[in-house]
């Protein structure tokens, strides 16, 4: 723990992460295994986070995840959300409090957690571990008519959004893409 911050550490020896919401927000710990929960993995694991997002550097802390496996990342004591889908990373301007805060005073929108109560309204749930793989990715157009929700291992869906983020980047602005969803 002594390379996380000490507001993150402070946190993490109350409670060792957590899950809130049904999945709507997966708060990392300290642990190798389950490799899901484990902080230590999306840092310095071979599958880390920064060797999978060019917008992430090897110093940023993915403590957090959401329920469609967008990660909140600590830069320098403020929060940012890494947007999984495109890779864009956005500065939410916020201490890890402020984070806080502002999660238990708006959960559903802070969160965007709609994708899951759909989820959960059509009977379904996620288990530790997993997120909501998204088909077609919310950024397509494709979006527009509808798309699927299916519970996924989270590493799964990550390894799926770096590789769909990774093909995107590479598009010049405003550059138009489809995507052929298949049944």
């Amino acid at each position: 723990m002594a390379s996380l911050p000490d507001n993150l550490v402070g946190l993490l020896r109350q409670i060792n992460g957590f899950i809130l919401f049904g999945g709507g927000l997966h708060v990392r710990g300290v642990c190798e295994e389950p490799e899901w929960h484990s902080i230590a993995s999306v840092i310095a694991g071979p599958t880390a986070l920064h060797k999978l997002y060019p917008s992430l550097q090897p110093g940023d802390v993915p403590f957090a995840q959401d329920c469609v496996a967008d990660q909140y990342v600590l830069r320098d004591r403020k929060v940012h959300k890494l947007e999984a889908e495109t890779g864009h990373l956005v500065a939410l301007g916020l201490s890890l409090p402020e984070f806080f805060a502002a999660v238990q005073s708006s959960p559903i929108e802070f969160l965007t957690m709609q994708p899951l109560l759909r989820h959960q309204q059509d009977g379904g749930s996620l288990e530790p571990g997993q997120v909501l793989h998204v088909y077609p990715p919310f950024c397509t157009k494709e979006a527009a008519n509808g798309v699927s929700l299916k519970p996924v291992p989270v590493q799964e869906a990550i390894a799926f959004l770096a590789d769909f983020s990774s093909q995107i980047s590479s598009l010049a602005p405003g550059q138009k893409f489809s995507v052929k969803v298949v049944p």
